[in-house]
């Protein structure tokens, strides 16, 4: 999966996790969304590590027949919201979540400006499920604001999880979907920082809004999600609503770049 977030983006136009705690500032509001029809994940999804060539990326390959249109059942990484309805909490990293992050002393940013971010999303399934972001502190109540957003809207995510610095080098298997903000690494190719390592971007579906540069696409299974006409759940399309949410709050979409495309990749910066 690391080979993903370290994609993204080059031009500008396992412990178990903490429970949410939901402090008096958290916020809830209704959702509406019935039961979908996701499937389990395949056996082997995330299984078959590909062989890396000498630029760093393991070569693009044709999508599988189970994955052209991916509407996996979402696996609960923390407890889904009981009543169903859309919560949201914003507060101090914990300790215990920031030893699991990408996050070290060497960051280009302190911890003390980082927020830890709960919020509820969609998943394929239909159901309330609950994810988990590291963000800018600068940011968080503007994501919050996206995610009731995409939530209320039923725009379907798969997973919301925050990756260990060891997540981040992990060999690439191609099927990567997490949802997720924070990742402390450079550019690939690059001397600058990320700003996925400030807190200041996020990558939202990554297997159905793929990277594209030439001939790397990442994740590398998600050729077919390239054909954008083909629109399926979970895509970030133009004038539709992930797009016009981050819009919204200011944050730029990848899909616009014109040297390369990253549909995933949405900033506070355009970078």
């Amino acid at each position: 999966m690391g080979s993903v977030l370290s994609a993204c983006s080059a031009v500008p136009a396992s412990a178990e996790p903490d429970k949410p705690t939901h402090t008096p500032s958290a916020r809830a509001d209704s959702g509406s969304g019935t039961t979908g029809d996701a499937g389990a994940a395949p056996p082997w999804l995330g299984k078959r590590v590909l062989p890396v060539g000498p630029q760093g990326f393991a070569a693009a390959q044709a999508t599988p027949p189970e994955l052209r249109h991916r509407s996996i059942v979402t696996v609960d990484d923390l407890a889904p919201p009981a009543d169903g309805r859309f919560h949201a909490t914003v507060q101090a990293v914990p300790a215990a979540v920031l030893a699991r992050s990408s996050w070290t002393r060497n960051c280009p940013i302190a911890a003390a400006d980082l927020r830890y971010v709960t919020v509820v999303f969609r998943g394929f399934d239909g159901r309330a499920h609950t994810g988990e972001l590291l963000v800018n502190a600068r940011v968080a109540d503007d994501l919050v604001t996206v995610f009731k957003r995409l939530f209320t809207a039923g725009f379907p995510i798969e997973r919301m999880r925050i990756t260990s610095a060891a997540g981040l080098k992990a060999p690439p298997t191609g099927d990567h979907n997490t949802t997720e903000v924070y990742a402390c690494r450079p550019v690939r190719g690059h001397q600058g920082w990320s700003q996925h390592a400030y807190g200041l971007a996020i990558d939202l579906n990554p297997f159905q809004n793929p990277y594209q540069k030439g001939k790397v696409v990442l994740p590398e299974l998600a050729t077919s999600y390239l054909d954008r006409a083909d629109a399926r759940p979970g895509m970030a399309q133009p004038r539709e609503e992930a797009v016009r949410a981050f819009a919204a709050i200011g944050w730029q979409w990848g899909g616009d770049y014109r040297s390369l495309k990253d549909y995933m990749h949405f900033s506070a910066t355009g970078g």
